[in-house]
């Protein structure tokens, strides 16, 4: 394996590269949630939107995240959707001491609405939340859809609900009241207006004498599901060593909070983003039957020691109609614990009905891999991290579970060899049509852009998804002589004046495909930023609306934040081949940060930690 990946990479020069989209044989698509050049993207009174899955159906599920900050002027200046432009952010932080307010709502949308909106970003309320735009009410509960079936039971995850006791601290404090929940995220299916939770294995604690307990909660996500209303995700199974630890130290004597709220602080990330109290973490499904769920935990790629206080974690991630289930799992590679890594796997059962692991085998240059989906002829998608050309980076590479001895597939991108250009892909169709994303310039010292791509197993094209849209869906219109320009976007700001700016949308990721070609994922789309005055909230001028950020030349100063998309294939168009050199603004960085949050949000590897 390593020397057929060395071999390759001695072929790559990046110099001479050609561009081999072969666009001609490929398809052509339309963006078909666009209203006047605008995206409809997300849900009101949220900055981003993201598609995540797609039915036969043509339903999908997403996430909207970060709500707006609006002061209280703003609301009862009537400034509440600022649809316009850019609003900042409302910023989150995790502490006992304040309340917990949701910045992360499920959405569906559908091709055939009931309104004469197709398409638009539903809210989809789970556990109790509430839309967004209701200012009357303070939602603690963040929600997640990550997947749909044809029969449209969706699946994600929910955290609980707020829940408070007062603070009795004598030091000074934020709030009369310590804040906390019962769990931190926790698997949901619904169906129809049936919340189904997937409760994991461990959510309780009992210390070592077993003379108490504490209910922690524990963690678990669902991440796919099948036409057989299979669900893949993955559950705790157990506490591990440095989580039962801080536990044990809220049980003890110096600990001076309440039980809860001691829990509560350790289960709260911390300000690298790590948690105290981790789990033991394993792929697992369940079988959702009349409104119900069995479920199953998978094998872990390897057999833990009695005395290993290493914390482990297996997740799946995708699975098809047979139950066949990908995902990634800590393997010791070929047996050898010296070579404990994070690896693609997949699990499948045998002729007694058992799940087995089954690991995708990866050469010593691999560091790590990983699994994302898998279609109903056994075809498995993913990505390994290598240094490639010096640098470390994925690629999407694709595998066949029918022929386990022979090695998977790295497909050429954009070039006759393969290219140092990092890759995943997010979802393979029956007919074995990839989307994800790809990265789309050489430039080593720089952040490069990314596009979504398609790719068509059968053929091996690979294709920048922005180079097969319509010139309409990526923001041009025709001229009365057939030319092609830009649309001009006219906006007005709180200063009464009117101002354009070019129309732009670019496909940044596809992560959802059915079987007639409908791919939904993230487009950046472009809008003018607002002004903010030193506290971070929006300036609002005379008349009422917020004021636009403006560069030297008096005009609007553009960026783009992230938004779901929906492309369909269509016979009676052609790829728009307009180029031109208008300036693309700048691409908002904290979109841009939160598009790569999502991408590893069901992903998540918890640090191993031994204590």
């Amino acid at each position: 394996m390593k020397l057929q990946l060395d071999k390759a990479l001695s072929l790559v020069a990046l110099g001479v590269l050609g561009v081999l989209n072969s666009a001609h044989a490929a398809p052509v698509y339309e963006i078909v949630n666009i209203d006047s050049y605008e995206l409809q993207s997300t849900l009101k009174d949220t900055r981003n939107g993201y598609a995540l899955g797609v039915n036969a159906n043509d339903e999908l599920v997403g996430i909207s995240k970060g709500k707006k900050k609006l002061s209280s002027s703003d609301v009862e200046g009537g400034v509440i959707d600022v649809a316009d432009g850019i609003a900042p952010e409302e910023t989150i932080t995790y502490s006992i001491d304040k309340a917990i307010i949701a910045n992360n709502f499920a959405f569906v949308a559908k091709e055939n609405d009931d309104t004469s909106k197709p398409w638009f970003p539903t809210f989809d309320s789970i556990n109790g939340t509430t839309a967004p735009s209701d200012t009357t009410v303070i939602n603690s509960v963040d929600t997640f859809y990550y997947g749909i079936n044809d029969a449209g039971i969706k699946v994600g995850s929910m955290t609980a609900p707020e829940k408070k006791t007062e603070n009795t601290s004598t030091a000074d404090k934020a709030d009369d009241y310590w804040y906390y929940r019962d769990y931190e995220f926790r698997g949901v299916a619904k169906a129809g207006s049936t919340e189904i939770p997937l409760v994991p294995p461990y959510t309780l604690f009992v210390n070592a004498d077993k003379t108490k307990t504490v209910e922690l909660g524990g963690w678990s996500a669902a991440t796919a599901i099948n036409n057989n209303n299979l669900v893949a995700g993955y559950a705790s199974i157990d506490i591990s060593k440095y989580g039962s630890d801080r536990v044990n130290y809220c049980l003890g004597t110096d600990n001076t909070l309440p039980l809860d709220i001691c829990v509560q602080r350790e289960q709260y990330p911390n300000s690298t983003g790590t948690r105290n109290i981790q789990y033991q973490t394993r792929a697992y499904v369940w079988q959702i039957d009349n409104d119900t769920a069995t479920g199953t935990a998978l094998p872990l790629g390897l057999t833990p020691k009695a005395d290993n206080t290493l914390t482990f974690t297996a997740q799946a991630l995708g699975l098809n109609d047979n139950g066949v289930v990908a995902g990634r799992s800590h393997v010791y590679r070929n047996n050898d614990t010296d070579k404990l890594r994070q690896d693609a796997a997949y699990w499948a059962k045998d002729t007694e009905g058992n799940y087995q692991y089954h690991w995708v085998p990866m050469g010593d240059s691999i560091s790590s891999s990983i699994a994302y989906d898998i279609n109903n002829s056994g075809i498995l998608v993913g990505s390994y991290r290598s240094y490639i050309q010096g640098y470390l980076r994925d690629k999407f590479f694709v595998f066949d579970t029918n022929t386990p001895d022979v090695a998977y597939v790295t497909p050429n991108d954009f070039g006759s060899t393969t290219t140092d250009l990092s890759s995943k892909p997010k979802d393979i169709n029956n007919k074995g049509q990839v989307v994800g994303y790809i990265e789309t310039t050489y430039d080593k010292e720089k952040p490069r852009p990314k596009a979504g791509f398609l790719y068509e197993k059968s053929t091996g094209e690979f294709n920048n998804l922005n180079k097969l849209l319509t010139c309409e869906s990526k923001g041009y219109e025709k001229a009365s002589d057939g030319s092609w320009a830009r649309h001009q976007v006219e906006v007005r700001d709180g200063s009464g004046k009117t101002f354009t700016y070019n129309a732009d949308i670019i496909v940044v990721e596809g992560t959802s495909i059915n079987e007639e070609g409908t791919i939904v994922g993230t487009a950046f789309i472009r809008k003018p930023s607002l002004q903010l005055d030193s506290a971070g909230n929006i300036i609002v001028g005379e008349n009422g609306e917020a004021l636009f950020e403006l560069n030297g030349n008096g005009d609007p100063v553009t960026a783009y934040i992230p938004g779901m998309v929906v492309l369909k294939p269509i016979t009676n168009g052609e790829a728009c081949t307009v180029e031109d050199n208008t300036d693309t603004g700048n691409f908002e960085r904290s979109g841009a940060a939160t598009l790569a949050w999502l991408f590893a949000l069901p992903l998540v590897w918890f640090r191993r930690r031994i204590r």
